[in-house]
């Protein structure tokens, strides 16, 4: 007799299902159980308003977290950019697989790159913290671009382009690699010019916290160095108070020397959306050994950032 099949709880997004596709492969293989995707609607999917109106924390998540809660699923995929930074005690984080490309990309008309664009391009993107990055990169470089918020999933955005309503849009390479899109990326930016979200790339497998079983199975996905990356990343995030939609930026790099990895570095940004101000700072030190200390240093460059007026810059945006 075959064994009962687990539920995948996911969205019903084009990349939301290829990212769930890909962990439910995964998950059969650890636990040898079939794995069938049950298809839920957010709030975040549903609503045509920017994520900045709607409160952008949790509304890709919370409708997934409840079919959990009862029993509706076994487990939940997201992506690790959308969750909260709070972690409910009925649930648990089972498993943070190994991040894809964390960086963001440009997909623009007639192949161009980002600081080829022509005066006055108009360039699409529904995050605060791309348009704060870009318009701050943009005055530095005394380059004339207009940031214009969009909604929708990847054909919608791309096809804005297409269409001729924008020059370029802005999206995550991770997932257009994950639904097999990455060769209309005509620009990679660098994380020098855009720091990516907290958790950008990173996969987050979430199950009942009652269920050991499922969470020993589900662990054995799980990557430690991408684990405590986004730790580090998301405890910045909760350190300022910040939401998902808020124009934060994070990143943490792994530091190696040839293949021993040495030490962790830190970067996070906070910017005005019209790029006029913004406060960027970085740390560097050991790898962290608990996510006790990857949470540590999280909070410590946002100590310093708050130090340096990055709560004042956030407020601003909300005005």
């Amino acid at each position: 007799m075959s064994e009962k099949a687990l539920r995948l709880g996911t969205r019903r997004s084009k990349l939301a299902m290829a990212q769930s596709g890909q962990v439910a492969d995964a998950v059969s293989q650890v636990t040898g159980r079939p794995v069938e995707l049950v298809e839920i609607t957010t709030y975040g999917d549903v609503s045509r308003e920017q994520l900045a109106q709607i409160g952008g924390t949790g509304v890709f998540v919370t409708a997934l977290r409840e079919a959990l809660l009862r029993g509706e699923v076994d487990f939940a995929v997201h992506s690790l950019k959308d969750l909260p930074t709070g972690q409910p005690d009925e649930l648990s984080l089972a498993a943070i697989p190994q991040r894809e490309d964390p960086r963001d990309v440009i997909v623009a008309r007639d192949a161009l790159k980002f600081t080829d664009l022509p005066r006055g391009a108009r360039i699409g993107t529904g995050s605060p913290r791309r348009m704060a990055q870009l318009n701050a990169y943009a005055r530095a470089h005394g380059l004339d671009i207009e940031t214009v918020p969009i909604r929708g999933n990847v054909d919608t955005r791309i096809r804005y382009v297409h269409d001729g309503e924008l020059d370029a849009v802005v999206l995550a390479a991770a997932g257009l690699n994950r639904i097999g899109r990455i060769e209309e990326v005509t620009d990679f930016l660098s994380v020098d010019t855009v720091l990516p979200a907290p958790g950008q790339g990173a996969l987050a497998i979430e199950c009942a916290a009652d269920n050991a079983d499922l969470i020993a199975a589900l662990g054995e996905l799980d990557d430690p160095f991408t684990r405590v990356a986004v730790t580090a990343e998301r405890s910045l995030l909760a350190a300022l108070e910040a939401g998902c939609s808020a124009p934060v930026g994070a990143l943490a790099d792994l530091l190696a020397d040839g293949h021993v990895v040495k030490e962790m570095r830190l970067r996070g940004v906070v910017g005005t959306t019209d790029g006029s101000r913004t406060v960027q700072l970085s740390t560097t030190g050991p790898v962290p050994e608990t996510y006790d200390q990857a949470m540590a240093l999280g909070r410590e460059l946002a100590a310093e950032m708050l130090a340096q007026g990055a709560a004042g810059l956030m407020g601003e945006r909300a005005q």
